[in-house]
């Protein structure tokens, strides 16, 4: 077999906004003095009269990020996810959220798999708290592919956008020509008919590998790559809900407030399911490899096999 391209989404991040900068000239991009790591470095290359570095003052980013989407720009306001989100958040409520504008969040370094940086880089929280502000837009991509699709869509959708995206390197799954990113439609990418696997980011490739394992002893998982998690695609998950019975879900997050809550909140108003939620068990990280983290905190494939063999064996 091939050798897997593995890419980290953050990469695709950068290379989309220089490929919209050409097309958009109203694009801006602000950074938090963290360009090099979050890709947006690219974008200051290519046009550094559309792009402004704002220090270490991710309040304030989001403050000019506002302002400028308030004279028709369409804004990209970069740093890692827990500053982007974290010391943010009243500014992209208030600011941002509440008169709707058209300001992008790009947040890099989600999640565990930021690695020995440590839990206070790891953040796990981000889509609980982007989620819950009125009229947000939250994606979380799957690979570098589907990175880039996703900020092309996030520039044509017209209000705010909170894109996660990863710092390490992660398999690309969705490189074929019939690829199609839309906000709020999640994908099959496998079909099964036994268990629901309902994943987004990276670990929709960790859902894959366990679906892989799971077949090996006649237990036929779907996974549906849910990358956009608000609005959530609730027509895809409760259409395999009523075909398996049984769902697990899967995230590089806290299973409290995230994809599993989005995915509960839906079955419990449309179709009462069981649902076992794999994520981070309100713990908080700790610093080692991403390797070795996801591993650990058993949300690599061969953890997400177990958790879900686990589930079944409850029925």
């Amino acid at each position: 077999m091939p050798e897997v391209k593995k890419i980290a989404t953050r990469e695709g991040y950068g290379k989309a906004l220089v490929e919209c900068g050409a097309k958009y000239p109203n694009l801006v991009v602000l950074d938090a003095d963290l360009a090099e790591s979050t890709k947006t470095a690219m974008f200051q290359k290519a046009y550094p009269d559309r792009f402004f570095d704002c220090g270490i003052a991710e309040g304030n980013m989001v403050g000019v990020a506002a302002g400028l989407a308030s004279t028709g720009k369409v804004v990209f306001a970069s740093s890692f996810a827990m500053f982007a989100t974290g010391r943010a958040y009243e500014q992209i409520r208030n600011s941002v959220g509440y008169p709707t504008l058209n300001v992008k969040i790009g947040a890099s370094h989600a999640g565990i798999t930021v690695g020995e940086d440590g839990a206070s880089h790891q953040c796990n929280e981000d889509i609980a708290l982007m989620r819950s502000i009125p009229g947000m837009v939250v994606i979380n991509p799957a690979d570098y592919i589907e990175a880039q699709e996703a900020v092309k869509a996030a520039i044509e959708h017209e209000g705010p956008v909170y894109l996660r995206f990863g710092r390490a390197n992660v398999p690309v799954i969705n490189d074929r020509e019939d690829y199609k990113f839309e906000i709020g439609k999640g994908t099959v990418v496998r079909e099964g008919k036994d268990v629901t696997i309902v994943a987004t980011g990276i670990m929709v490739n960790s859902a894959l590998e366990a679906a892989e394992k799971l077949a090996e002893e006649g237990i036929d998982a779907e996974v549906l790559n849910i990358h956009t998690i608000k609005p959530l695609d609730e027509e895809l998950v409760v259409a395999s809900a009523k075909k398996t019975g049984k769902v697990v879900t899967a995230e590089e997050h806290s299973v409290i407030g995230g994809l599993g809550s989005a995915v509960c909140d839906c079955l419990c108003e449309k179709y009462p399911t069981p649902v076992y939620k794999i994520g981070m068990q309100d713990v908080f990280g700790e610093s080692g490899s991403a390797a070795d983290l996801m591993v650990k905190y058993e949300i690599d494939g061969a953890g997400v096999y177990k958790q879900v063999k686990e589930f079944l064996a409850k029925f």
